[in-house]
């Protein structure tokens, strides 16, 4: 209750902070439009004055096209608006009498440019990595290396980002990380979000911004920042589209095919994207084990092979309507299903230094089910004044489903004398999310350089796993209770956050923001009848001080707290069975991880950066592998680190080594160490580990873009485990043929197969350590063909943007 007060009153003293700050009431305002009705996002408005033609002071619009300008001393001015792609436009003058004046403008219709958009060919080097003072931002759109990809495969390549042995996704050396779409959560964590980005396509991924210390707007979910993938957006006006027909072959096969449709006219726009492919996966893996006590000592040595098939049909369909200028709705259907088929064999040889009790077990799991994530948004965007005041509202529904049937085929042998038995397990596990989230945003700004931020938002999900282990025996399943389960999750998150931005002087300005989240969660097994609740009310502050140095350099100062929840499925208690020697095994003992994160970034030329980053995390969520060398058995669940401290710098590095090459550098330095609790020992795990990644974009003659990406990832540390380095090289081609419109990408993944991950764990002198590659080596080709009618392809191309599914492992 004592933090409840905190928080109210401190959110009541920002929220006071509004009330107290009388607009402004010397501004000229207004709207940028072009001849259509469409607002003019960047468009530059200068203040001019008449007789001297001198430009006295002026401004850039924001992305819905308005402008605030203090209004300059007495006189007499017009304003000038200029954009790329459209002809200047002056106003009437005008004359500012008072040091009182203002003027709203209302709507300045600009016109495009036919000439010039008609006689100049743009043949620009879009760079791959923008860096800004807050986030990088990696263009996917376009690139040779995105062509037949996948989500999951284009943020692998991404700078800083690494996958670790079970295929989850890591920044800068720090797990934790938070996946949003189009600046909404995903809710998944895990296999399950695993699985929904490698079914997703990345010919329909505009961009992904790395946002590694958030504001309070954000979610405070995700201790190591914010990945959030931005779709495309159709912004040209009448009937356009795309379709396309790709292949991929790893020594696996699969084909993957689409198409896009968008529709604009007057105050409707409507897009419909529809895929369909046949994702192919496999994983060759060999594992290590030491089983080590006072009186015995035993090993294991595996080796497998995991082939899967994944049939992906998805549609999203988008439709937005502007009520008015200034008041728009929409809503969008993200429909989402896989079909997957898995087998996994492995081979295991036991001994434990007696050759006659050597064991051989040949182990082959068959999986097969169905995942689902439908997806429901409705969203609100109102522009209240010309001086930039906004609303907007978002409601989401989701409906997540993953039913798997398992079946395992156990052939045990006794080495020494032949003797064998087959063991047949299997298990059905149905489990379901239901998910809920509302939340509104309310922006307004006071003048040119102050703003304040105030939002809510209410989450409420309800996770649903159901685990019925039996045993085959004479072709019926015997059910086996002690390793069935059913368990339920209700989680609620009630949050508020307050956000103000203010420009201190003439080189600082500052953005502070508070955000409190309330979470209510109550586990139960239904299985024993056993519940429990998790009930804690937390304050997550943000600073963001900023001192502009000179034009060309500015330095950032930030800090964030942020929380890492347990997986949903983390909590269950219950065991799950993965072959006779390994197990997982859920915690309900899970505590949320809380990380500080302080951040210094230097920009330069607005290019190039360097970062540097200090982040200290308690309970730290990790997999904590457990022996048991009386059974020969390895035990993986997540627990709680005690402290987890990370070190990092990050240097963002373009050079434009010619007209038509260009190079994108990111180096990424990390200190790491963890300390963990275990059977009443303290086990430390620290290194300092190092990341480099190199994206050359080459326009050869003829059209042909060549890209080549090249990245090492030095050893790392995660909990106790040693990562050992790896690295790839990946090569991609384009061509455009028929002005434009046809495409067509080959690209080459992996070339030298480099991306083996090998990992080590040495814990109360027992050993578990393997070696895996996940078939990156790989050839891809792909064919687009764009289409367009009722739009000229001059027409200037505008983007506008009109976030707790990442636990549970969809789409958003």
């Amino acid at each position: 209750m004592k933090n409840l007060y905190r928080y109210l009153s401190a959110f009541l003293l920002l929220f006071t902070c509004q009330q107290s700050l009388a607009q402004t009431a010397n501004q000229l305002t207004g709207i940028v439009k072009d001849a259509k009705g469409t607002v003019v996002p960047y468009a530059s408005v200068a203040v001019v004055q008449t007789n001297t033609k001198a430009i006295i002071t002026g401004a850039t619009t924001d992305e819905q096209g308005t402008f605030a300008i203090k209004s300059p001393a007495t006189g007499t001015y017009l304003l000038r608006v200029t954009a790329i792609g459209f002809t200047t436009l002056d106003t009437s003058p005008f004359e500012v009498n008072s040091a009182e004046f203002s003027k709203n403008f209302g709507t300045l219709t600009v016109q495009e440019d036919a000439k010039l958009l008609k006689e100049v060919t743009v043949q620009s080097m879009r760079p791959k990595v923008v860096a800004q003072a807050d986030k990088m931002v990696v263009s996917v759109d376009g690139t040779a290396l995105a062509a037949s990809s996948t989500a999951y495969e284009v943020l692998a390549k991404s700078p800083g980002v690494f996958i670790d042995q079970d295929g989850n996704i890591q920044l800068n050396g720090k797990a934790g990380i938070q996946i949003m779409i189009d600046g909404k959560l995903t809710y998944l964590s895990g296999k399950e979000l695993q699985t929904m980005l490698q079914g997703m396509s990345a010919e329909n991924l505009k961009d992904i911004e790395i946002i590694t210390n958030p504001s309070a707007k954000y979610d405070a979910e995700g201790n190591a920042g914010i990945l959030n993938i931005n779709l495309k957006k159709n912004s040209l006006t009448g009937m356009n589209g795309s379709v396309y027909v790709g292949s991929f072959h790893n020594g696996m096969s699969g084909l993957s095919t689409g198409g896009t449709l968008n529709y604009k006219k007057g105050k409707w726009s409507t897009s419909a994207n529809i895929d369909a492919a046949r994702r192919v996966f496999y994983r060759n893996a060999m594992f290590n084990r030491e089983f080590n006590t006072d009186s015995s000592s035993s090993k294991q040595k595996s080796n497998g092979r995991q082939e899967d098939i994944r049939q992906v049909p998805s549609m999203r369909l988008t439709t937005d309507y502007d009520i008015t200028d200034k008041h728009s709705v929409g809503v969008t259907a993200n429909l989402y299903y896989q079909d997957f088929d898995s087998e996994f064999i492995t081979r295991t040889f036991t001994s434990n230094g007696n050759p006659e009790v050597d064991s051989l077990i040949t182990a082959t799991n068959l999986i097969n089910g169905q995942f689902s994530n439908y997806t429901f948004n409705g969203h609100y965007m109102g522009k209240l004044d010309t001086a930039g005041t906004t609303l907007s509202a978002d409601v989401d529904y989701v409906m997540i489903n993953n039913s798997s049937n398992s079946r395992f085929y156990n052939l045990y042998q006794q080495l020494n004398n032949g003797n064998s038995r087959l063991v047949l397990p299997g298990s059905d596990n149905p489990s379901d999310y239901n998910i809920f989230s509302a939340k509104t945003d309310f922006t307004k700004p006071y003048s040119k350089d102050t703003k304040l931020e105030l939002g809510a938002k209410f989450s409420r999900v309800v996770s649903d796993n159901d685990l019925r282990f039996f045993y085959n025996v004479d072709n019926v399943n015997v059910p086996d209770a002690l390793k069935s389960n059913h368990f339920i999750y209700k989680e609620k998150i009630l949050a508020a956050y307050a956000n103000f931005n203010t420009k201190l002087s003439e080189k600082w300005s500052l953005q502070s923001g508070l955000r409190a989240e309330q979470t209510l969660g109550e586990g139960n097994l239904i299985t024993t009848n056993t519940t429990f609740k998790r009930h804690y009310l937390n304050l997550f502050p943000s600073i963001f001080l900023m001192n502009n140095i000179s034009k060309d350099y500015q330095i950032s100062y930030n800090y964030s707290r942020r929380i890492n929840r347990p997986r949903y499925e983390s909590l269950n208690p219950f065991v799950f069975y993965i072959d006779p020697y390994t197990y997982a095994q859920g915690n309900p003992s899970l505590r949320p991880a809380y990380t500080n994160s302080f951040e210094v970034t230097q920009t330069l030329k607005s290019k190039y950066i360097f970062k540097m980053g200090y982040a200290v995390t308690t309970n730290f969520i990790a997999e904590v592998p457990e022996q048991f060398p009386e059974l020969n058995r390895t035990v993986f669940m997540q627990s709680n680190v005690k402290r987890y401290e990370n070190v990092n710098s990050n240097l963002v590095l373009p050079i434009k080594i010619s007209k038509n090459w260009d190079m994108n550098n990111t180096f990424n330095v990390a200190y790491q160490d963890y300390t963990i609790e275990q059977k009443e020992r303290s086990l430390r795990n620290k290194l300092l580990s190092y990341y480099g990644q190199s994206t050359q974009n080459i326009q050869l003659p003829k059209k042909v873009r060549l890209e080549v990406n090249a990245f090492y990832q030095g050893p790392g540390a995660y909990a106790l485990y040693r990562i050992s380095g790896l690295w790839g090289i990946d090569v991609g081609l384009k061509r455009s043929f028929l002005n434009d419109k046809l495409e067509f990408s080959v690209n080459v993944n992996d070339i030298f197969r480099g991306q083996q991950i090998i990992g080590r764990a040495n814990y109360n002198g027992n050993i578990n350590e393997f070696d895996q590659y996940f078939g990156s080596r790989s050839l891809r080709l792909n064919l687009r063909y764009r289409f367009n009618k009722g739009a000229k392809f001059e027409e200037k191309n505008r983007n506008t943007n009109l976030e707790e599914l990442n636990r549970a492992g969809g789409n958003n």
